[in-house]
C-alpha cells in the first residue's frame, strides 16, 4: 500500500487565477517534491473582466464554467491533482469589486455566512489534515471582497478544525516584500515597451506588499518559473503573459514573481527567513 504524502499543504484562494499569480511556483515546487497540495477556490469568478475579444461574450455562469476549465488546465501545468470549489461548484458567486451593487447579491461570497462557509472548509481540513495553510491577510491583499472573505473563512475554519480534532501547525499569508516589488518595477519601467505592454502598473497594484521585515518565508520557485507562467497563461480570460511580465484586463504590465513570499501568522517558524513552509515541523519529503 502506498503511504500518503507526509507533507500536506492547503491553499485557500478567492477566484480561479489567484492561485497561479500569487502561489503558482510554490504549488509546483511542493507538488513536484511529493507533497499533497490541495487548493480550495471560493468562487468561479463569474464577474471577472474578460481580456480576449473572442471570449467577451462569456458572462455569469457561462464565464464561471469556462474559468473552471481554465483552472483545471492551470492545475495540470502545476502538477496539482487535488483542487476543489468551496462547498461545491456554484455554491458561492463572485462578489465583484468592492463598492459595487454586485456586493449585495445574496448568493455572492461577500454575503456568505462566515461560519457556514468555514464549515465547508473544515470538511476539507479534516480529510486532508494539512500541516500548512496559506491564504490572504485580513485585507485580502488588496481589498477585494472575495479575498477578504476568503481570509475570514480560512482563518475561522482553522479555528473550528482545531476544535474538531485537527490543529493546523502553521498558517501563512501571501506577501511581497516592498524592496523586491520596487526593484522589479524599476526593471520593468526600464524595459518598456515589453511585448504588447506599453504601460506599467505600480507597486501599489500588487497584492500583499509589505515592509521587508514582515516576511518570514520565501520559496525560490525559479526551477518552476515555466510552470507558473504556463498556469497563468491557462487563465486566458483573465491574464496575458509575456515572461517575465504579465497583465490583467487593465493592460498594465506587472512583474511575474518566481520567488514567492509569506508571513507566518500562526505556529513556530525557523530563523533566519525560512526557505521551506514546513520548516520546524520535523516532516521529511514524501517517499
Amino acid at each position: 500500500m502506498t503511504e500518503p504524502p507526509s507533507r500536506r499543504l492547503l491553499l485557500v484562494h478567492a477566484h480561479p487565477d489567484d492561485e497561479s499569480i500569487t502561489t503558482g511556483a510554490t504549488m509546483a515546487a511542493y507538488a513536484s517534491g511529493g507533497a499533497r497540495v490541495t487548493l480550495v477556490t471560493c468562487t468561479l469568478g463569474e464577474r471577472g473582466e474578460v481580456i480576449p475579444p473572442e471570449l467577451q461574450h462569456l458572462t455569469g455562469a457561462a464565464l464561471g464554467e469556462y474559468r473552471l476549465r481554465e483552472l483545471t488546465a492551470a492545475m495540470g501545468e502545476l502538477g496539482v491533482e487535488d483542487f476543489r470549489l468551496l462547498g461545491g461548484p456554484g455554491r458561492y458567486r463572485d462578489s465583484g469589486m468592492m463598492g459595487l451593487a454586485d456586493n449585495d447579491d445574496p448568493a455572492c461570497f461577500w454575503q456568505a455566512d462566515v461560519d457556514e462557509a468555514a464549515r465547508y472548509l473544515v470538511e476539507v481540513i479534516l480529510e486532508v489534515r494539512p500541516q500548512v495553510l496559506v491564504t490572504y491577510d485580513d485585507n485580502g491583499g488588496y481589498g477585494h471582497p472575495d479575498h477578504i472573505q476568503a481570509h475570514r473563512v480560512a482563518m475561522r475554519a482553522a479555528g473550528l478544525a482545531a476544535g474538531a480534532g485537527w490543529q493546523i501547525p502553521k498558517v501563512y499569508w501571501n506577501r511581497v516584500p516592498r524592496s523586491v516589488a520596487e526593484d522589479a518595477f524599476a526593471r520593468l519601467e526600464a524595459e518598456l515597451p515589453v511585448a504588447s505592454f506599453s504601460k506599467s502598473a505600480a507597486v501599489g497594484d500588487v497584492p500583499g506588499v509589505v515592509a521587508d521585515d514582515v516576511i518570514t518565508a520565501e520559496i525560490d520557485g525559479t526551477p518552476y518559473a515555466a510552470a507558473k507562467a504556463a498556469a497563468m497563461g491557462a487563465h486566458a480570460t483573465q491574464i496575458k503573459v509575456a515572461e517575465p511580465y504579465f497583465a490583467l484586463s487593465n493592460e498594465l504590465a506587472q512583474p511575474l514573481f518566481t520567488t514567492e513570499y509569506y508571513e507566518l501568522v500562526r505556529g513556530e517558524g525557523g530563523e533566519p527567513r525560512e526557505k521551506d513552509l514546513f520548516a520546524g515541523l520535523g516532516i521529511g519529503e514524501a517517499s
